[in-house]
């Protein structure tokens, strides 16, 4: 039978890929000549590529073929947090912290103790935060340009909770979301579970096309614009003021919603205003105290148009009720008093430091970045192949993204993301200095 006959090609790939018989980066066969060593027709011999592309075991790349994937390098690598080894140096995710941020949460719960309310921090807040909490991050979201009553802000568990209840409250299975082509991964995954449809807009160096985007909803029906105008994640640009009015003029158009992502917007000092300043009528801002303060703190903001308050509550209703009153509590505290205002100008600095060590240690190496984010690009040479350099640096105990978990469009380049943010000083010079001879080796 034919399908019995084409299931056996990719069961034999399979297993010699996995066995170790076809080594990583091998060129397989075109598709057509597939078809004819193997006696199938060219529609199924695309077939077999297919499937083993959706087993992570090839790669197809326009214009240069087929090649059989690194399997050392875990399926989700970069999007999945997965546990690592203890002596494995983890340049995966950001976890920013500062000295002395333990002590501030020893007196900040102290204080808290010492609160007359504290009985209320045990029982149901209001979906969206209490009022004195929704005011308090108004007026912390007034100092980075965006000025918005308390009664549209809501509180989240952190950003990406922040964008699952957008997207949940907003948005349909079968929408058209336009996004860049190299994206945050975890609205990759939010889209995927609420079968949403991703088209990639080409971007410059600050930021996605509006002639494309305008090109883009002439020829689809599109929903909404995803989008990181401020420290883009994760390339690090920052879109220009007269790009963002160019945007916006797109987005009126066509009537879109757009959903600005700010989760890193706070390393960039005197940024041009959000989207959500410029389009209130139309833009949800989703920003989180994760990477300003602590990650561990899982708290997050939306500030929305009045007509999207009641639908965005009602999101966090079905998925948490309302974020714990205790982190509210300690995360508004700490607003009041400037607590967050001093750690993100700290991270900033220290961000900044971590970039001019990038620059010292890589500076052969192509780079992608912003002089004050934590995280460096790195695409490689055509020769080298992103998935074979992870797996070498996973040898080398240091755990690494490839642009897969990031990528949008069919074409996926050979590049490293690289997670300034998750270790010491002295240790992150040590993988650096590895990345950057693993790369040269260029022999894997």
């Amino acid at each position: 039978m034919a399908q019995a006959r084409y299931k056996q090609v990719v069961d034999r790939f399979a297993a010699e890929i996995r066995a170790g018989h076809l080594r990583p980066g091998t060129r397989l066969p075109t598709h057509r000549q597939l078809a004819t060593d193997e006696g199938l027709a060219l529609v199924t011999a695309s077939r077999v590529y297919a499937e083993l592309a959706a087993m992570c075991l090839v790669s197809g790349e326009a214009g240069r073929g087929s090649f059989v994937k690194e399997t050392a390098v875990p399926r989700g690598q970069g999007v999945d947090q997965h546990a690592v080894a203890a002596d494995m140096l983890d340049l995966r995710f950001n976890y920013p912290a500062l000295p002395g941020q333990a002590e501030l949460l020893r007196g900040a719960l102290r204080q808290l103790a010492a609160a007359g309310d504290l009985e209320a921090l045990l029982r149901y807040q209001p979906h969206g935060g209490r009022p004195h909490e929704r005011a308090s991050v108004a007026r912390h979201l007034a100092r980075r340009g965006l000025a918005v009553p308390g009664e549209q802000v809501m509180l989240v568990d952190g950003a990406q909770h922040g964008l699952a209840t957008t997207v949940m409250a907003l948005l349909q299975p079968g929408d058209v979301v336009a996004v860049d082509a190299l994206t945050y991964p975890g609205f990759k995954l939010l889209a995927e579970a609420h079968r949403l449809e991703l088209v990639a807009v080409p971007a410059g160096t600050e930021g996605p096309d509006p002639d494309a985007l305008a090109a883009l909803c002439k020829r689809r029906r599109v929903k909404a614009l995803y989008t990181m105008p401020t420290m883009h994640n994760p390339l690090g640009w920052v879109m220009s003021a007269s790009r963002r009015r160019a945007l916006v003029a797109v987005v009126r158009r066509h009537g879109l919603l757009v959903i600005e992502d700010a989760a890193y917007a706070f390393l960039v000092e005197k940024a041009p205003p959000p989207l959500a300043a410029l389009a209130p009528e139309t833009t949800v801002y989703v920003s989180g105290f994760s990477k300003s303060v602590a990650t561990g703190l899982r708290v997050g903001c939306v500030a929305a148009p009045p007509q999207w308050v009641g639908r965005i509550e009602r999101a966090i209703r079905a998925t948490t009720w309302n974020t714990p009153g205790v982190m509210t509590a300690i995360t508004c505290g700490w607003l009041d008093d400037g607590t967050v205002d001093r750690l993100e100008a700290g991270k900033r600095q220290d961000a900044r430091a971590r970039q001019q060590l990038a620059a010292q240690v890589l500076g052969s190496l192509r780079r992608v970045s912003h002089p004050a984010s934590y995280f460096v690009w790195l695409p490689l040479a055509e020769e080298v192949r992103a998935d074979q350099v992870a797996a070498a640096l996973m040898r080398a105990r240091i755990s690494v993204s490839t642009a897969e978990p990031f990528a949008t469009s069919a074409q996926v380049p050979h590049a490293i993301r690289l997670a300034l943010g998750s270790v010491g000083f002295d240790t992150l010079r040590e993988a650096l200095e590895k990345v950057a001879e693993v790369i040269a080796a260029r022999t894997f």
